[in-house]
Formats: C-alpha cells, sequence, structure tokens
C-alpha cells in the first residue's frame, strides 16, 4: 500500500514556480530539489514534484499536455475554514496565477480555483465536518 503521494508536474520556468508556490506558503525539500526539479511539501506525505518540462519528457511517451489549453488534473487541497480559501486564491491570483471559475459556497462546503503559471489547476475546499452526521 503507498504511503506517500508525488503529484508530477511539467513547468516552463522552474525557478518562477518555486518562486510561485514559495509565496503561497509551500516549502521545498532541499534533498530532491536541483535544477530540474523541485519537490514542493504539501504535507508529511503529500509531494508536488515541479519538473522541467526537458526533464518531464525524460518519464513520458507522449507530447505534454498545455495545461493553459487543456485539463490534465485538477488539484484540490483542503483548507481549515472558507476565509483561509478566500486568501489562499486571492494570493495566488496576486501573484500570477489566475481565476479560472468562481467560488462555490455549496453550504457544507467552500470552494474556489485558480491556476498556476503553467495553467495546471489548483482547487481549495473547505468542508464543514459538523453538518454530517457521525455514526
Amino acid at each position: 500500500m503507498a504511503t506517500k503521494v508525488f503529484i508530477n508536474l511539467p513547468v516552463k520556468n522552474l525557478d518562477n514556480s518555486k518562486q510561485f508556490f514559495q509565496d503561497l506558503g509551500f516549502s521545498f525539500n532541499p534533498l530532491f530539489t536541483d535544477e530540474k526539479a523541485g519537490c514542493m511539501v504539501v504535507s508529511e506525505s503529500i509531494f508536488v514534484m515541479l519538473l522541467t518540462e526537458n526533464y518531464f519528457k525524460t518519464f513520458i511517451d507522449k507530447e505534454i499536455c498545455d495545461a493553459r489549453l487543456s485539463t490534465e488534473v485538477l488539484i484540490a487541497l483542503d483548507a481549515e475554514s472558507a476565509d483561509e480559501v478566500k486568501q489562499f486564491v486571492t494570493k495566488a491570483e496576486s501573484l500570477g496565477g489566475t481565476i479560472y471559475a468562481p467560488a462555490k459556497d455549496h453550504g457544507f462546503m467552500y470552494q474556489h480555483s485558480f491556476a498556476d503559471l503553467d495553467g495546471h489547476k489548483w482547487e481549495i475546499a473547505y468542508v464543514d465536518m459538523s453538518q454530517f452526521t457521525q455514526s
């Protein structure tokens, strides 16, 4: 059984992408970060490998999807509150990310989305677990 998740994303400019995510509050594991890759720490068990496009191509047998034109993945992360969702997405936009969908309030869940510098789509969501009955 897997114990860690590594999401691999191609990026056009590794330094710019690392700076974008550092400014959003993420750190990078220096053991797995070099001129070809940045290992972004999301949690103890979740990591996002930002890989230069040339390095990313060494792992695949097809062309890289242009995330600005097509959606290849939607990465969803949880938040502690609806306010945290709002603040995170607002900060992402101020750092050069783009909002691609309006915020959605479902009562029990608040979510909002942005695309990073390379067009990869991220969704931040708060789920109010108190609205679910425990059995």
